[in-house]
């Protein structure tokens, strides 16, 4: 329910200005612009020079035949001009339209990857994939296709307009008064169509977030049973994605029937005045087969635009969604003057009386009046039960979230006074859900350091007591793992994640239940290899199991957003509380 919500609480659809956000992307090919405006000029006015060679062909089929062929000629050069023409116009406004669609696609996704997860709380990525794809073919059909179509029918009715009134100032007349008649459906409708547009638009983002929601969790789904909810879930958006495409189509086709009614009627009406007249000689027939055509342009051109409106209405509506991804604001941001972090790092970390809340859950605070201090390659363990605010403390030094109140600093340095690309060099982590990408495992590795070499790649995989394991799949390192890893267990997941980390050699290593998902070997394999790197390295590790972390320098142990005891591990059980009652939860005899 909270998707269907949030289509219906969306803001109506702007007008067509919203298609001005495209200027940026057309500014830098004005040539191409030019060169495509050009040839669309050309074949307009190669088309409204052809009826004037049908009159003389007509009023002159009486005459010299050498004059004869000489009006069939110049009609045959006319079609060869417009054959042309028509050729390198869909040949510049196509690559025009593939050229910008191009660096509007790569312009959001630019934007997106920059963007901190507060924005995703707000946003699913299956939506923003819509935009990318769904949305920007839109303005693919517009730029390649409507736009140039339309501005060719637009010329072809003002061209024809003035034509026809050479030809008949009395039949002209007659025409004009059949145009009100036309505009008025086409303004009424087309208002309704934007909002259609637009709403179309927003349940199509709807069904692929729900798809890809779907298709990421699918083991999940299938695993409790949860099949036929998720497809009903899914036929539901869908259906709801097609009703509303539906009532477009039909307030479209209602406007074109209305349209190209209102506009053959009168040239029905205009064609009967004009063969009176032709009767009774007051106009030559070639004069009036010459009206005849322009009227049918003028009306082929009305009845197109009307088509193509809807088209243009579609395209606004997309135009406007991607203009609000590439508007949005970030409420993490670097800052316009970033102090360089000093290298090499010490790694000092501290927390100064930090108050955090997570955007989506504004009413809890995950963090509340927090000082911590990490002394360069100090290890210090974060404890305690889930929801602490143990987490928490890694994504802040990371910067994902900003502190609402009090500072984080690295090296004596606020976290908001640099650009988070200089901090982060400074800093590996190893996610509590490990992020394995549709990649070979040595790419996958090679992600914590791409310069690396295999040599180095297979050092850190067997720091990280993963090389066995990975010798063992069909290629080896370069076994391709699937998307997610959908090849691997949680725990070679959690080995190649961790090699990530070892081969980033970073000086501050973030480890979040880094070997939860680790058998007994291989977690004392990792845990060796990871004692090993935490050697002269600042290491903050967020553990639930406390085998794990008794060896720290301090633990520091946290509940409900704040810290509640810190110390050794001997110290803690000693003390009783919180640490202690965990342990002895946790260790058979509670000395351990």
């Amino acid at each position: 329910m909270a998707k269907e919500d949030k289509a219906e609480v969306r803001a109506p659809s702007k007008k067509v200005g919203a298609l001005r956000g495209l200027a940026p992307f057309l500014r830098p090919y004005r040539g191409m612009t030019i060169l495509a405006l050009g040839a669309l000029v050309l074949t307009a006015g190669m088309s409204l020079l052809l009826p004037l060679a049908v009159r003389r062909v007509v009023d002159g089929f009486n005459e010299d035949v050498a004059l004869l062929d000489q009006y069939f000629g110049a009609a045959l050069g006319i079609a060869a001009l417009l054959a042309i023409g028509t050729g390198v116009r869909y040949y510049f406004v196509t690559k025009l339209g593939e050229r910008v669609v191009a660096d509007i696609r790569r312009a959001v996704f630019d934007r997106v990857m920059g963007m901190s997860p507060a924005f995703f709380e707000r946003l699913l990525s299956g939506e923003v994939l819509s935009r990318i794809t769904t949305d920007t073919t839109l303005i693919l059909s517009l730029i390649g296709s409507s736009i140039s179509v339309a501005l060719r029918n637009l010329l072809m009715l003002l061209g024809g307009m003035v034509l026809l009134a050479l030809t008949s100032v009395k039949l002209s007349g007659l025409v004009l008064l059949i145009v009100p008649a036309v505009v008025v459906p086409i303004v009424v409708l087309g208002r309704r169509l934007r909002g259609l547009s637009r709403e179309t638009q927003d349940w199509i983002a709807n069904s692929s977030g729900t798809a890809s929601e779907a298709l990421m969790s699918v083991q999940t789904v299938q695993a409790f049973t949860h099949e036929a909810r998720t497809r009903a879930s899914f036929a539901e958006v869908t259906e709801k994605s097609y009703v509303a495409a539906q009532t477009r189509t039909r307030v479209r086709a209602l406007m074109t029937v209305i349209v190209i009614f209102l506009v053959f009627t009168g040239i029905v009406g205009v064609l009967w005045i004009g063969a009176r007249d032709v009767r009774a000689g007051v106009m030559s027939p070639g004069e009036l087969v010459q009206f005849v055509i322009y009227a049918v342009m003028v009306a082929g051109s009305v009845g197109a635009l009307s088509e193509i409106w809807g088209e243009v209405q579609r395209a606004a509506g997309a135009t406007e969604r991607l203009v609000e991804l590439l508007g949005a604001e970030d409420p993490v941001q670097d800052p316009p003057a970033p102090r360089a972090l000093p290298r090499p790092v010490r790694g000092e970390i501290a927390f100064e009386e930090v108050t955090f809340r997570y955007p989506a859950r504004p009413e809890v605070s995950a963090l509340d009046g927090i000082s911590l201090k990490v002394a360069p390659g100090e290890t210090v363990a974060l404890v305690g039960p889930s929801g602490a605010g143990k987490t928490t403390i890694l994504q802040l030094l990371m910067r994902f979230y900003d502190p609402l109140a009090g500072r984080v600093r690295l090296d004596g340095i606020d976290l908001r006074d640099m650009a988070r690309a200089d901090f982060r060099r400074a800093i590996a982590m190893v996610p509590q859900d490990p992020v394995i990408f549709a990649a070979s495992a040595r790419e996958n590795i090679r992600f914590g350091r791409p310069e690396a070499t295999d040599a180095e790649v297979e050092a850190a995989a067997r720091a990280a007591a993963a090389h066995e394991f990975l010798m063992a799949l069909p290629e080896g390192y370069d076994t391709w793992l699937g998307e997610r890893g959908v090849m691997l267990s949680g725990g070679q997941k959690q080995r190649i994640a961790i090699a990530r980390a070892i081969l980033r050699d970073a000086r501050v290593l973030l480890l979040d239940e880094a070997t939860s998902a680790l058998d007994a070997e291989s977690e004392r394999a990792v845990q060796t290899a990871v004692e090993s790197l935490s050697e002269g390295r600042t290491v903050l590790v967020v553990a639930h199991r406390l085998a794990t972390v008794k060896r720290a320098d301090r633990i520091v142990v946290f509940d409900q957003g704040r810290i509640v005891a810190t110390g050794t591990h001997e110290a803690l059980v000693a003390e009783g509380g919180l640490y202690a009652r965990l342990a002895r939860l946790q260790f058979t005899d509670g000395q351990a």
